[in-house]
């Protein structure tokens, strides 16, 4: 196997731009490396897609609030010699979801394989129980071969791909379709849901998407899910705070014109809107490739033309007086499936229509940190998938508040009637303001995780002698540890080094 590409001849002086998960994650082992380093970020504070928005004495996390993989979180902050625990506290979230289906049963994500085996017996019997302790192996084996080999290295090509391991992931069925490789464990509808609506966060329906995807699932139910205490823009905070203290240099409100680049195609600086020249020898770029490329290199390479998106989402932040759905309180993370499961994907993805028949997301964050909401009060984080602006039919700017009432509509049928008939405060983000916030398609989750636009076929973090990409866009591709990931792969473009982690990523 080939080692990968890095950027020729030593490098001192990096430039990041955007202070986002990726680009803070770069920052730091860059730090860790003796690199000088500094961040261009456009905003105000750090954090990127992994911001905050507060008002009336709520605090709503306005982009991620799944958080799986702590020892990614806690490999960060070793690169500089520091403790997770001394920078951030990560609070378990319990149950890590809880479904909710048409029938008015409910299904717990439990992260212990027996408390789930107790769970899917109590709801859906013992034969899908000992289907799902199949289906758990089948993830840890899927994890074992998959993670280090395709996700946690740096990828110059298809040719860079280890054949053993491509066999042993054909040889257990990855490359099938994976709502088939699901139903060949689970036969129940509520669990087959349940175990692969996660090809979602890669922008593909179940039943187009191949069982390698389905290591989302291993995260979820396996590793945990975790609340940074103040809420996922903590997180953010507490990188940029650790590297400015190991010598990163953070400039919030500076806009980047344009990256600097010789005949030979080299950076040699990074421009700003105010006309200030900032020399480097590397330079990081976290925007997502389909808007860097144009905007910042003056170049538009033909693949990015042909670039598949992924959904978009309708996304309501409100606060209300605290309730349940039905007599039960919410739990952190709430799943609420239709009836119409293959049709609702169909309608979004291919169609470019709204969901006739929604499945959609419930967060209620300070369930697991009270000081996110008001005593009595509850912050909400409500996401109904959606078409991205490139499929879609919609005009958000005349359809966003019919589809707000829809939305509350649908919420009160579905027992958040406190949420629905008075809200006390609340906030709406359409695909036309996500696409306004630098998205490409409109849609926060950026290119589709499509087989010719996975690992060695998605935008390559490494273009020419020293300019590398991190973030959604490119590999891995999109979620929190993703992004973790991606900074740490572009920084190892720069120092050559390679993955030296502290711990698994996935207790075991």
């Amino acid at each position: 196997m080939r080692s990968p590409r890095t950027v020729a001849s030593h490098v001192d002086n990096v430039v990041i731009i955007g202070a986002g998960l990726a680009g803070l994650s770069a920052a730091v082992h860059l730090a860790g490396a003796g690199r000088s380093v500094t961040v261009l970020e456009q905003g105000a504070q750090p954090g990127g897609k992994a911001g905050v928005f507060t008002a009336g004495g709520y605090s709503f996390d306005n982009g991620p609030t799944v958080l799986t993989m702590p020892d990614l979180i806690a490999d960060t902050f070793a690169a500089i010699g520091e403790n997770l625990g001394d920078r951030l506290e990560l609070l378990p979230v319990h149950p890590a979801y809880r479904a909710h289906y048409s029938d008015g049963s409910t299904l717990d994500v439990l992260a212990d394989l027996d408390a789930m085996t107790e769970e899917i017996t109590r709801v859906c019997g013992s034969r899908e129980a000992d289907g799902y302790r199949q289906f758990v192996s089948f993830l840890q084996r899927l994890y074992d071969c998959e993670f280090s080999d395709f996700i946690d290295r740096n990828i110059d090509g298809p040719f860079d791909l280890p054949l053993p391991a491509l066999a042993r992931l054909a040889a257990m069925g990855a490359f099938r379709n994976m709502d088939a490789k699901v139903r060949s464990y689970l036969r129940d509808p509520r669990t087959t849901r349940l175990f692969s609506f996660q090809a979602l966060y890669a922008g593909v329906a179940p039943h187009q998407a191949r069982a390698l995807y389905s290591i989302i699932s291993y995260l979820d139910t396996q590793a945990g899910v975790f609340l940074p205490k103040g809420g996922m823009h903590a997180l953010p905070v507490a990188l940029a705070d650790a590297a400015s203290d190991h010598g990163v240099s953070f400039r919030y409100d500076t806009v980047v014109e344009r990256i600097e680049v010789s005949l030979h195609g080299r950076a040699r600086a990074v421009i700003t809107q105010g006309g200030e020249r900032i020399p480097a020898d590397a330079v990081i770029v976290t925007a997502d490739p389909a808007l860097a490329f144009p905007r910042l290199l003056g170049r538009e390479p033909r693949r990015l033309r042909r670039i598949k998106y992924s959904p978009s989402c309708f996304l309501l932040l409100a606060g209300a007086a605290g309730g349940g759905t039905g007599n039960q309180a919410p739990a952190h993370h709430n799943l609420h499936f239709g009836d119409s499961w293959r049709q609702c994907f169909d309608e979004i993805i291919r169609d470019g229509e709204l969901m006739s028949d929604p499945s959609f997301l419930v967060s209620v964050p300070s369930v697991t940190d009270p000081g996110l909401a008001p005593d009595g009060y509850e912050s909400y984080y409500v996401l109904f998938p959606t078409p991205n602006t490139a499929t879609g039919h919609q005009d958000w700017t005349r359809d966003g508040p019919r589809y707000r009432d829809q939305v509350m509509k649908t919420l009160n049928e579905h027992g958040y009637t406190e949420l629905a008939q008075r809200p006390q405060f609340e906030h709406v983000l359409t695909p036309h303001d996500w696409q306004q916030r630098d998205c490409p398609a409109g849609t926060p989750f950026s290119a589709a995780h499509t087989m010719r636009q996975t690992g060695p076929f998605r935008t390559p973090n490494l273009v020419g002698e020293n300019i590398v990409f991190a973030g959604a866009g490119t590999h891995p591709g999109v979620g929190v540890p993703m992004a973790l990931i991606s900074g740490r792969l572009a920084a190892q473009r720069i120092t050559g080094r390679s993955a030296a982690r502290t711990g698994s990523g996935v207790p075991r």
